[in-house]
C-alpha cells in the first residue's frame, strides 16, 4: 500500500522522500520491523522509538513517521508529524481498512465499574442477537477466542487489529473500556464511538508515569466525550460537569437522583444463605423491576449503566432482566464457597476509591466480621498504600496485610507503608507477606457470618516480582489450602 493512504486522515510534512513510497507493514516496535515497513518513532516511558531511526533504516524501512528530526539514509521517507502517538492511531485505523466504522463502538471510562459494566452491556446485546466485542482489564474477546489484557486500553495498532478481527469474525458492537491513560496517549484517537460512558471518578492513576495531578486525570476522561455521538453519565458523582466541561456530544444521565433520566428507586439489600444481592425499580425513560446477583449500591450504578446503553438498541425489558441475571465477572465480587460458617470472595478493588466503596457495601450486609486481606503494589504512589490501610483499618474488623506485585521494591517496605496507614485508625491487623499464607490464616480463622474479602489481584493469575511474572491465580491458592487443611 502507498504511505499517504496511512497518511490520508493526518497533517504531515514530508521531510525527505515521497508520501507515494510503497510500504508493507505498520510497525511501532523496531524489533519488529522488516522490509518495507514504516516505523513510528513513539517517545515512551521508557524508550524513544526516534533513537533507533537508523537502525530501522538498515533494517529495510521504507519510511519513518517522527515528531523529531532524525538522521536516516536519503532513500528513506521521513514524514515529520505533530504527535506520533496521535499519527500511529489514525495510521492503524488506515491501515486495518477502518475497522470501527463497520462496527457501532460503545467506550465506558471512569475509576471503577468499567469492567463490570462491559460484560453486562455485552450479555444484554448478546441475548437479543447482537455479536458483540469485548477490550478490557481481563481479556479481548472476538468471538470464541479470549486474549489476556496487559493493559485496560492496548496500544491503538492492536486496537484496531482486534477491531478488524471482530468485524471478520461477524460482531456488530463492541464494548471497550477506556482508560485515562489510554485517551491520553491518543490510543483511542480517532474512534467514531456511538456511546461514551462515564461512570465516577475518584483520585486514583496520579503519579510516576501517570497523570501529574488530578485536574489532568479529570481532563483526560472528558476527551472521550469530545470523539462519541451520544454521552452517557453517572449524575450523581461530583465531577460530572466537570468531566463533560467542553463536551460536543448530547448527553443523558442515570443515578439516584432525581434529575437523571434514567434513575433506581426503591433499592433494598437482598439476602439469603449463600447469596448477596440488591433489587430495586428503574423509573424514568424505562419502568420495571429489577434484582441483580452481586450485592451493594455499586451494583445498582454498573446496571443502570447497562441499561441506558441497551435501551438505545431497543433490547426488550425481559432481556434486560434475564441478561443481568447471568453477567457475571472473573474476580469482582466473586464469590467462592470454601465453608457453609462464612462467606469468602475475591476482587479487584486495589485503590482507596474502590475498597472503601467495597467495605462499605459490604458492611450493609451486617456480617458477624468484616476481614480484608490486600496488599499495594510496588513502583506505584506511596498514597495509595496510605489511604487503602486507612480505609481497611477503619471499616474492616480485621486487616491481613500481605503482597501484591512488589514489582522491584521489597514487599516488607510496601506492608510498613499499609501500617502507617492502618496507625491512623484503631482496626486490628496481622501482617503475613507471604499471600498464600495470608489467605490459609484468613480462612483457618474464619467465623461463622463472618465475610472474607481477597481483595486487589481479582482477575490476575501473577505476582509480579523484579520484573518477572509468575503464576498466582487466588483461586488456586484457595484450592490448595483447603487440601491443605483436609489433610490435618
Amino acid at each position: 500500500m502507498k504511505l499517504d493512504k496511512l497518511l490520508e486522515r493526518l497533517d504531515y510534512t514530508v521531510v525527505q522522500g515521497s508520501d507515494s513510497t510503497e510500504v508493507t507493514t505498520l510497525i511501532n516496535d523496531s524489533r519488529k520491523v522488516e522490509e518495507g515497513s514504516v516505523f513510528v518513532c513513539i517517545s515512551g516511558a521508557v524508550s524513544d522509538g526516534h533513537k533507533y531511526a537508523a537502525d530501522v533504516a538498515a533494517k529495510g524501512a521504507a519510511a519513518v513517521v517522527v515528531e523529531k528530526d532524525v538522521e536516516v539514509p536519503d532513500n528513506v521517507t521521513v514524514i515529520k508529524v505533530e504527535d506520533t502517538r496521535y499519527a500511529l492511531a489514525l495510521m492503524s485505523a488506515a491501515y486495518f481498512g477502518y475497522p470501527a466504522d463497520k462496527m457501532k463502538v460503545i467506550g465506558i471510562t471512569g475509576t471503577k465499574g468499567k469492567t463490570t459494566t462491559t460484560y453486562m452491556i455485552k450479555s444484554i446485546l448478546e441475548e437479543t442477537g447482537h455479536k458483540v466485542g469485548l477490550i478490557g482489564t481481563i481479556e479481548a474477546i472476538i468471538g470464541d477466542k479470549k486474549i489476556p489484557s496487559c493493559n485496560t486500553t492496548p496500544e491503538s495498532y492492536t486496537i484496531h487489529k482486534y477491531f478488524a478481527e471482530m468485524v471478520e469474525a461477524g460482531c456488530d458492537c463492541v464494548v471497550m473500556e477506556v482508560s485515562s491513560q489510554g485517551l491520553m496517549l491518543h490510543r483511542t484517537a480517532g474512534i467514531p464511538f456511538e456511546i461514551g460512558i462515564f461512570t465516577n471518578l475518584g483520585r486514583d492513576h496520579i503519579g510516576p508515569n501517570e497523570h501529574k495531578d488530578f485536574d489532568d486525570y479529570k481532563r483526560c476522561k472528558g476527551l472521550l466525550f469530545k470523539q462519541c455521538k451520544l454521552g452517557i453519565a453517572n449524575v450523581d458523582d461530583k465531577y460530572f460537569k466537570d468531566v463533560f466541561k467542553g463536551s460536543t456530544c448530547k448527553i443523558e444521565t442515570f443515578g439516584f437522583s432525581p434529575e437523571a433520566d434514567l434513575r433506581a428507586e426503591n433499592a433494598e439489600l437482598v439476602s439469603r444463605p449463600g447469596y448477596l444481592g440488591v433489587a430495586y425499580h428503574v423509573a424514568g425513560v424505562m419502568d420495571f423491576d429489577v434484582e441483580i446477583d452481586v450485592p451493594g449500591k455499586f451494583s445498582v450504578y454498573n446496571s443502570l449503566t447497562a441499561i441506558s446503553v441497551c435501551r438505545h438498541f431497543q433490547v426488550p425489558v425481559e432481556m434486560i432482566k434475564d441478561a443481568l441475571k447471568k453477567a457475571k465477572v472473573k474476580g469482582r465480587i466473586e464469590m467462592i464457597k470454601v465453608s457453609d460458617d462464612f462467606t469468602l470472595m475475591i476482587d479487584y478493588a486495589h485503590n482507596a476509591m474502590s475498597l472503601e466503596s467495597l467495605l462499605t457495601t459490604l458492611k450493609e450486609y451486617n456480617p458477624k466480621r468484616l476481614v480484608c486481606l490486600f496488599g499495594c503494589g510496588g513502583n506505584r504512589s506511596k498514597d495509595r498504600r496510605f489511604e487503602m490501610g486507612e480505609v481497611s483499618g477503619r471499616l474492616a474488623d480485621l486487616t491481613i496485610i500481605t503482597s501484591d506485585n512488589p514489582r522491584f521494591e521489597e514487599p516488607q517496605d510496601i506492608i510498613n507503608d499499609i501500617k502507617t496507614g492502618i496507625a491512623k485508625t484503631d482496626g486490628k491487623y496481622v501482617e503475613i507477606c507471604d499471600r498464600k499464607e495470608a489467605i490459609k490464616y484468613a480462612i483457618e480463622h474464619g467465623e461463622q457470618g463472618d465475610v472474607i474479602v481477597l481483595a486487589g489481584k481479582g482477575h490476575e493469575d501473577y505476582q509480579e516480582i523484579c520484573g518477572v511474572k509468575h503464576p498466582m491465580d487466588e483461586r488456586v491458592l484457595i484450592k490448595e489450602v483447603l487440601e491443605e487443611l483436609k489433610e490435618k
